[in-house]
């Protein structure tokens, strides 16, 4: 199969020899600028072109990198500082959730068991439920073991989350 690839190119290359031998110079040299132009328009289409779009956004996408890069940091130095506070007592912690969990209405029930609680949410907003994650981030100081949570309407969940009382060893 090769040796008939090999042959059919030898005789592509032996016409356009016969070819180019009959044109007159002035067609040589017009060929020759079209070959020449279409391999500069091939290299600016191929190479030139892609490498000046990226440098054209790179300048956008390191601002996002720096953007992201900020957020990431304020997030770490907020994980420190959660972690630089002082545990709260298992006492103080249930009651802090209850408060939260009170604020979040009829639709909210907070179950605790030992070192455990759980929240029993049906048709809560994603607003109160991001705010009691809050609160009981900072305010109780607990920490999420499981969620398992459902959308029943847009922007309303329903589901469960399980919280530890009392500050683990992977808190710290």
């Amino acid at each position: 199969m090769a040796s008939i690839d090999a042959s059919s190119f030898q005789g592509l290359r032996q016409t356009i020899e016969a070819r180019w031998a009959t044109m007159a110079v002035r067609e040589r040299r017009l060929v020759t600028a079209a070959l020449w132009l279409a391999a500069l328009a091939l290299l600016v289409l191929i190479g030139i072109r892609p490498a000046w779009r990226t440098l054209e956004q790179t300048p956008v996408q390191q601002r996002e990198l720096g953007l992201q890069l900020d957020e990431m940091r304020r997030l770490a130095d907020e994980a420190q500082a959660l972690r630089n506070r002082p545990p709260v007592p298992p006492a103080q912690a249930e009651a802090a959730l209850r408060a939260a969990s009170d604020r979040l209405g009829p639709g909210a029930r907070l179950m605790v068991q030992g070192d455990r609680a759980t929240l029993v949410l049906e048709s809560v907003s994603g607003e109160a439920l991001a705010t009691w994650l809050e609160e009981a981030r900072a305010g109780a100081r607990v920490r999420p073991l499981e969620a398992t949570l459902n959308q029943t309407r847009p922007g309303q969940y329903a589901g469960n989350v399980v919280v530890a009382l009392v500050p683990g060893p992977a808190a710290r």
